[in-house]
């Protein structure tokens, strides 16, 4: 009997760790959104946006992972 959560991604005979997954998802849902932001110009609001950006995708790296892939 398996457990049904996924351990690790296979590609070939390479196995790559589930967050490795999770990171480029978040990185990519953060670039979307900061494009939104700079569109509708809530982005000259920050202060630092580089540290908005890595918060941003904290954020998504943490949503992602309780809610989609239960480790």
């Amino acid at each position: 009997m398996g457990n049904p959560y996924p351990h690790e991604l296979s590609m070939g005979d390479v196995y790559f760790s589930p967050m490795l997954l999770v990171i480029l998802l978040a990185l990519f849902m953060t670039s979307i959104t900061v494009v939104i932001l700079n569109r509708v110009k809530l982005s000259r609001y920050f202060y630092l946006p580089s540290y908005i950006f890595l918060a941003i995708v904290i954020l998504y790296i943490v949503l992602i992972d309780t809610i989609w892939i239960k480790i």
